[in-house]
């Protein structure tokens, strides 16, 4: 016998097919087997069930349940005036709601006083200040459409902390037991990166993760991640996959559709309440297959599924930008295969659709795909998988118990039958009604037959008697079906007949008469839609339902840019509330906003336009400042110091207002009644001993915040330890993944020394291991702290240090996770290569219309505008420096505020800043550089060429002439042309006549470059040029006749330094010559020319050279001249000539003793007076003066230091300057070289005065003296010396004695003289006059011929001798007495006086008389 057994799947009608197999189980007769028998059995089933479904095949759906507590309420004892908060959670499908009762009466939460919260299962109340009236039995009610559920818990409220041991338990009003103390472990969960609003597209794939910290961390106490989308709680599936644990909880979506847009809620749940958190996920549709092509429908559902037929439904995508839907084809495709099969032959335009035709016992995918008049959507998401079953076969289901330990598993109905018809079925009514079908549901009749069973249905039109047998493909077994193929708008009545192999029963009674749905079409457009703000990205839409909702679905909103047309759809799922928040938008700009509403016919109309809105944060009261600290006190008075709350409510918090406590009054006074604008405050007035605690409340233009926390108890104590106390308001900027900057202020109380520095510790989050950041004590508040571990989580303090020692750490920072902020952009420190500006540019991508740009150099904030501005433009602040300088280099930093910290820094290195400074002066220059202006130059024949030279040049290169800003057209009489390899641009005028005076422009364009440059050519100038045209043209003539200058006169200045004036001469015969003039004087003979070079030198150029020069070239056909006039700016540049050549090859400096000082030389090619020479010493310069003889020779320019001191050490330097540059020699004359130079000075200088001081022969003396014989000789002479010489004479080497025959004399120290009385022969020879002191002196020779009377006069002739000068007496004194005589005049001579000539200055005395006495006459 074969039985059939069938899968039963749960309450969501989904089945699977099986096949008819015999269940063989074995038999006990005993009380215990035969338990274990039935539990087996119903075991057996449901694995035989499970064996015919695969698990592919398995559908994963919500199961309807009535509500369930998971987490219940506790019991709690309080103090009067503290806060309390009962949670719970339940699950149940649909989602149960919750209310709250108090002692069984419904709370009333309109006071204000009690705040009940309930989010995806998750529900607590909260009394914020209990009193003694809230001791009560608190009961929490869930309920849904499948039953109720309660939890209670009671709350004691006590008077205060003091009574709690002396007040008892009977005061209480209520008869319930007091709970004993619940004691569990409280398990804190505190969520450290959570998952933000997220857009995709479908086809991608999206991963929602939250890292927490879960303390304490139990193994065995972990707790439960509960993920909702909306209020369905996900389960783990292969579009789903989840992961918990290790302080992070991931939800994986691997493939994203439509169907999974929506709100996401991640709930952590522990036995002491919740974590929880939600962010929105929004898919839009991929790419069309074709353009313009619909989006895919979404939410595949399966309906009343059934032996043949199955019942689809979707809901439609939003066709914001596509053309409206022309209708759905609906697909499908058996289990085990990937053959799709469309299901319908032409678009159906409702989104529900009857699939029949199915197989018995076979398992369906199916999908929908949307068409316009573009093409077709791509697939929607396939559905679940879904069995065509009879929904009631398990209820068939029968066992027959056999011999020994054997059953037989069977229907009701396939067992051998009795012989008699069924009963007539009862209760037939419509459970389902639509425009073409009607889903009927009946109650079987009572069946105790074992002959199968199976029903006949029949339709009617109400009102008439004729009744119709419905076909139906496969027998109806089940007391459910759907009749398809109705009239739309037509009344029906409906009877069912139960058959069986032995008769039919009578029909049922007709059902009540149902009417089919007409076609109403898409719901009326929404009403007024309202946008308020809530973020800074975000926008809360709200709008009216419409009046005709023609079963609505849910709706779509759209958003635009004010002042466009662009509608883009907000969301891709349609929504099924009447509010919606809107994700996504940019800060600043205003959007307008529109819904529609959706049902299965397709979308409604837009409603009206919402007013436009500007996008930014909406104003809430500030959040709780907190982590109130004490950074000093003196015994009256505390120092306190808070962090500024979390929340800023979208707008400033600038104000504070102080709570504290005396912990032995136990009661909050106010501290401050103006408000506090800083986050450091004196508290004064206090009692030394005391223990006070603190609360803080912040204040913005919303209202004012909550209060912070209590502080700790804090001890008014006075402060005496050396060490300083704890900086304070730490803050973070430039957060990197293994980097961030510290910043902190100043502790208040200073210890008993100045501070020496910082240390900055750091933890990992949950640590308390801290480890230091820098080794070294910081002198700056800020620090960069780089090594840590990309994605940590750290917190931070910083310690102040003294010479004492480091003084008590601040309050641990918040964590910070070291992680980039997503689209983080570094400084950008560049030159624009527009204007040439240095700048530093920094954008973020966090920016919003609060957002300001606050720029610092080494971490203080740039308050000093004069040298640098500040430009912001969008997202982006750039720095200018104004005039920058080498001096501008550091670290620049920026922070952009009202964002996530998005901050960066960069540092310009002196080399980097010259570098720019160079590019910066490269880019100003004009965008076509021109490397000559315009100039003009007369050519032959009195035409005139205008020219210009730029830099470079492309061939596409365009420019125009004008004359006096008429445009000149290029023809021949003013042709204009370029050449692009040289950069030069032209135009040649062919006739330059007095209409051309006026100024002349090119203007050049070249790509996106332009140039333009100008001459003026009026007034002398003009006139000057058109005489040189006039000129030009009469000279063309010229040459063609007689000689001629080929190049007039210019100046020449040789590599040498040799100066000529220099000429060509051309068209020349034998005869022509060249006459040179200087000031109309000539200069040098006629000569001869020859063509080519003629040259005038002009040796030992100086001012002397000046003048104004003339050549002249002349034959009998006629003459040229040439002039030049060698003065003014021709003279200077020859001076500059002159000092680039003796400048670039000068010697270096040399030092040279005199007599009268000591001279520093430096030797040159040449040197005059006008060269631009200046001496230096240090930095100095030295002027002439009686002390510094500035001079030189042709060779050398010198310095003399006459009589040199101490002070004239140093460092001394000469500069020759040319046009272009200066050089510069250096010396530096000190140390040896300096006393090597004085001594030798001094030696000179004594020589010099002994010389000057010596005994002298002045003059008077004659070299050669002829006398008769028997006459008086008188040898006289002037001599000179100080103190007075000495005077001795010899006569050839022999000294003459004084006495009768020679007389030597000497008068008043100046007249010395000889006198031989009666000469005879003897006395001729030669006498020797030897004159000195202790200075020296010197030797006079003088020849002395005596003839006889009567002879011939000899012709005697001088005997060259050398003067002999004979030393001074070793070592040589300069009277100190006379320090005078040891200066030099001026005027005397910088070197030795030379030896004395030969020949004697004085002339000789004649022969006839060789003295001034009497000579004894001739004889004739």
């Amino acid at each position: 016998m074969a039985a059939s057994v069938a899968h039963h799947k749960h309450f969501s009608h989904d089945y699977h097919s099986s096949e008819s197999k015999y269940v063989v189980k074995e038999y006990s007769s005993s009380i215990t087997e035969a338990a274990e028998y039935r539990q087996e059995f119903s075991k057996k089933i449901h694995e035989v069930l499970h064996k015919k479904m695969p698990e592919t095949h398995i559908r994963e759906g919500p199961m309807s349940r009535g509500p369930v507590f998971t987490a219940r309420l506790r019991s709690h004892t309080v103090f009067e005036n503290t806060p309390i908060k009962l949670f719970c959670t339940v699950q149940g499908y649909p989602m149960p709601i919750v209310k709250w009762y108090k002692d069984n009466v419904i709370l009333d939460t309109s006071s204000g006083k009690y705040l009940v919260d309930g989010s995806a299962g998750s529900h607590s109340l909260t009394i914020t200040k209990c009193s003694i009236a809230d001791t009560a039995m608190y009961t929490a009610v869930a309920g849904n459409s499948h039953g109720q559920a309660s939890t209670q818990a009671s709350i004691i409220v006590k008077k205060c902390r003091e009574e709690e041991a002396t007040i008892p338990y009977s005061w209480t009003p209520y008869q319930f037991a007091i709970l004993p103390e619940i004691k569990y472990t409280k398990i804190n969960i505190t969520l450290l990166e959570t998952f933000k609003v997220t857009f995709a597209k479908e086809g991608d794939s999206a991963s929602l993760a939250v890292k927490m910290s879960i303390s304490p961390n139990l193994a065995n106490l972990q707790p439960k991640a509960l993920w909702y989308r909306g209020e369905h709680l996900l389960k783990e599936s292969k579009w789903a996959k989840m992961e918990s644990g290790g302080g992070v909880a991931k939800l994986t979506l691997p493939q994203l559709y439509k169907d999974d847009e929506g709100l996401y809620t991640l709930r952590m749940v522990t036995k002491g309440g919740d974590a929880v958190h939600s962010a929105y996920l929004y898919v839009e549709d991929s790419p069309p297959p074709v353009p313009k092509a619909p989006g895919a429908p979404m939410d595949i559902k399966i309906h009343d599924a059934n032996r043949d037929y199955v019942i689809v439904s979707w809901k439609p995508p939003n066709t914001t930008t596509e053309g409206p839907i022309i209708g759905y084809f609906v697909d499908r495709c058996e289990v085990g295969t990937e053959n799709w099969t469309q299901c319908n032959d032409q678009p159906i335009k409702v989104c529900k659709y009857p699939v029949c035709g199915l197989f018995e016992g076979h398992s369906y995918y199916f999908r929908v795909r949307a068409v316009n008049s573009s093409g077709i959507s791509h697939p929607s998401r396939m559905s679940d998988p879904i069995a065509a079953l009879d929904p009631t076969e398990f209820e068939r289901l029968h066992a027959t118990k056999l011999g020994g330990k054997l059953d037989v598993v069977t229907y009701h109905d396939d067992l051998e039958a009795d012989g008699a018809a069924p009963g007539v079925p009862t209760n037939v009514r419509v459970s389902e009604a639509d425009r073409t079908y009607v889903v009927l549901k009946w109650t079987a009749p009572a069946y105790s037959s074992r002959a199968p069973m199976w029903y006949h249905l029949e339709k009617s039109v109400a009102g008439s008697d004729a009744w119709q047998r419905v076909s139906t493909q496969v027998p109806v077994r089940s007391p459910r079906y759907a009749v398809f193929d109705l009239s739309e708008g037509t009344t029906y009545q409906f009877r069912v007949l139960s058959a069986n192999m032995y008769g039919t029963s009578a029909p049922s009674e007709p059902s009540k008469a149902v009417e089919t749905l007409k076609l109403k079409g898409v719901p009326s457009a929404p009403g007024q839609v309202v946008a308020t703000r809530e973020t800074d990205t975000s926008v809360v839409i709200q709008w009216a339902p419409p009046k005709e909702p023609n079963n609505l679905i849910g709706y779509y909103i759209d958003s635009c840019v004010k002042g466009s047309k662009d509608w883009e759809s907000a969301n891709h799922k349609p929504s099924k509330k009447t509010k919606f928040v809107v994700h996504g938008l940019t800060t600043g700009v205003t959007y307008v906003f529109r819904v529609q509403a959706i049902n299965e016919m397709g979308l409604s109309d837009e409603s009206q336009e919402s007013a436009p809105i500007l996008v930014r944060a909406a104003l809430t009261p500030p959040s709780a400042p907190y982590d109130i600290s004490m950074l000093s006190c003196d015994g009256t008075s505390m120092v306190l110091n808070w962090k500024r709350p979390l929340k800023s409510g979208g707008s400033k918090v600038s104000e504070y207002y102080i709570d504290k406590m005396n912990m032995a009054k136990n009661r909050w006074q106010e501290v401050n009644i103006p408000p506090i604008k800083e986050r450091l405050y004196t508290v004064e007035n206090l009692t030394e001993g005391a223990s006070y605690k603190f609360r803080v409340y912040g204040l913005s233009l919303a209202g004012l915040g909550e209060a912070s926390k209590a502080s700790a108890a804090l001890e008014c104590k006075a402060w005496k330890m050396p060490e300083p106390g704890p900086a304070y308001d730490l803050t973070f900027c430039e957060v990197r993944d293994t980097s961030l900057v510290v910043e902190w202020k100043k502790p208040v109380y200073l210890g008993a020394s100045e501070l020496t520095g910082y240390v900055v510790e750091y933890a990992k989050a949950g640590s308390d291991s801290w480890h230091a950041a820098n080794e070294t004590a910081v002198n700056h508040r800020y620090l960069k702290v780089s090594g840590l571990e990309a994605g940590g989580s750290y917190v931070f303090r910083v310690r102040a240090a003294n010479a004492e020692g480091l003084g008590a750490p601040s309050g641990s920072s918040d964590p910070i996770l070291a992680q980039a902020l997503p689209g983080t952009k570094e400084i950008t420190c560049g030159v624009d290569e527009n204007s040439g500006d240095i700048f530093l540019a920094f954008e973020s991508a966090q920016c919003t219309e609060k957002t300001q740009f606050v720029w610092k150099k080494s971490y203080k904030e740039i308050t000093d505008f004069t040298s640098i501005s500040v430009k912001t433009s969008g997202s982006t602040s750039t720095l200018l420096f104004k005039e920058p300088t080498k001096e501008d280099v550091g670290t620049f930093s920026v922070v952009a505020t009202h964002t996530d910290g998005a901050s960066a820094s960069y540092s310009i290195s002196s080399e980097a800043m010259q570098k720019m400074l160079a590019q910066s002066y490269d880019i100003r220059n004009p965008i076509i550089p021109l490397k000559a202006e315009m100039t003009y130059k007369i050519l032959e024949r009195g035409r005139v060429r205008f020219s210009v030279q730029v830099e470079s040049m492309s061939s596409a290169v365009t420019y125009k002439w004008f004359g006096n800003n008429k445009e000149l057209a290029n023809c021949e009489a003013t042709k204009a042309s370029h050449d692009a390899a040289t950069g030069v641009i032209e135009m040649i005028v062919d006739h330059f006549t007095e209409e051309s005076e006026g100024t002349f422009t090119v203007q050049i364009q070249d790509g996106k470059g332009k140039a333009q440059s100008s001459l003026v050519l009026i007034g002398d100038d003009f006139k000057a040029a058109l005489a040189e045209a006039d000129y030009q043209r009469k000279e063309y003539i010229r040459v063609k006749e007689g000689p001629h200058f080929s190049e007039f006169l210019t100046v020449q200045v040789g590599d040498d330094c040799s100066v000529s004036l220099v000429c060509k001469v051309d068209n020349l015969k034998k005869e022509s010559v060249i006459h040179w003039a200087k000031d109309g004087a000539e200069v040098a003979p006629a000569a001869a020319a020859a063509a080519g070079v003629c040259k005038l030198p002009l040796t030992l150029f100086s001012k002397a050279s000046m003048g104004v020069y003339k050549a002249t070239i002349s034959d009998d056909r006629g003459q040229d001249e040439s002039q030049l006039n060698v003065s003014g700016e021709v003279f200077d540049n020859i001076i500059n000539d002159l000092g680039r050549l003796a400048g670039s090859t000068a010697a270096e400096l040399t030092v040279q003793s005199t007599a009268e000082g000591i001279m520093l030389q430096c030797h040159m090619k040449y040197f005059t007076q006008e060269m631009k020479i200046a001496w230096l010493q240090k930095e100095t310069k030295l002027a002439a003066s009686e002390r510094l003889r500035i001079g030189g020779t042709p060779a050398m320019a010198t310095i003399e230091i006459v009589e040199p001191v101490d002070k004239d050490k140093g460092v001394y330097h000469i500069q020759i300057a040319d046009a272009e540059k200066t050089h510069t020699r250096t010396l530096d004359f000190s140390g040896p070289l300096y006393d090597n130079a004085y001594a030798e000075f001094l030696r000179l200088k004594a020589e010099a005065y002994a010389e000057k001081n010596r005994g002298k022969v002045v003059g008077g003396l004659p070299d050669v003296v002829t006398i008769m014989e028997h006459k008086t000789l008188s040898l006289t002479c002037t001599v000179c010396g100080d103190p007075k010489p000495q005077v001795s004479w010899s006569k050839n080497e022999v000294e003459v004695e004084n006495g009768d025959q020679y007389v030597i004399a000497i008068d008043s120290g100046k007249f010395a003289s000889l006198t031989i009385k009666g000469v005879s022969m003897e006395d001729s020879g030669k006498y020797t006059m030897t004159i000195q002191n202790k200075y020296g002196g010197e030797t006079v020779d003088v020849i002395v011929s005596v003839y006889k009377h009567g002879d011939k006069v000899p012709d005697a002739k001088p005997v060259p001798t050398v003067k002999r000068i004979l030393p001074p007496v070793l070592p040589i004194v300069i009277p100190s007495a006379k320090p005078a005589a040891a200066a030099v005049p001026p005027s005397a001579p910088s070197t030795p006086t030379p030896p004395r000539s030969a020949k004697s200055p004085t002339p000789p005395v004649s022969p006839k008389s060789p003295t001034p006495g009497r000579m004894t006459p001739r004889r004739k």
